[in-house]
């Protein structure tokens, strides 16, 4: 049984955000830094992702532990208050995520995810991850400019 009214749930609810999280801020900051520039919630492509790198078709999301099932077996059997509710939603979710990584894939898109626990620990580690990733497009490229 949940230990709020249904209009204390709804506030508490209505108070997690879905942009500008302080993970995504995290890792904007550090791109910027770097010198990479993006756009942030691209609506033109599936998923909106939170980060779009457009010059080279990278598309970051930026995953909260819960909402996108991080260690999802072992989690779900902790889950206390509304089970059902929670199983479905979080399922949900992750389908819609590969959902939208096949899309993006089919648009010549490379989708990448970062958990938040990673972000705020390891944010040089994530951006290491990215970084890489341009220099092998990058690379790509230049030798399909070759020939």
């Amino acid at each position: 049984m949940d230990k709020l009214t249904p209009e204390q749930r709804s506030l508490t609810m209505s108070h997690i955000r879905s942009k500008d999280t302080k993970i995504e801020r995290i890792l904007r900051n550090a791109l910027w830094h770097k010198g990479y520039r993006y756009r942030k919630n691209y609506k033109q492509l599936p998923g909106s992702p939170d980060i779009a790198i457009t010059k080279y078709k990278i598309a970051i999301f930026c995953d909260s532990e819960f909402f996108h099932g991080y260690n999802w077996e072992i989690k779900k059997q902790k889950l206390g208050q509304n089970k059902e509710y929670w199983i479905k939603k979080i399922e949900r979710n992750m389908a819609r995520d590969r959902e939208s990584d096949l899309k993006l894939i089919a648009l010549g898109w490379t989708p990448m995810h970062f958990w938040g626990e990673d972000i705020i620990k390891h944010t040089s580690e994530c951006i290491e991850a990215i970084a890489d990733l341009i220099f092998e497009l990058q690379m790509t490229m230049y030798e399909d400019n070759l020939y």
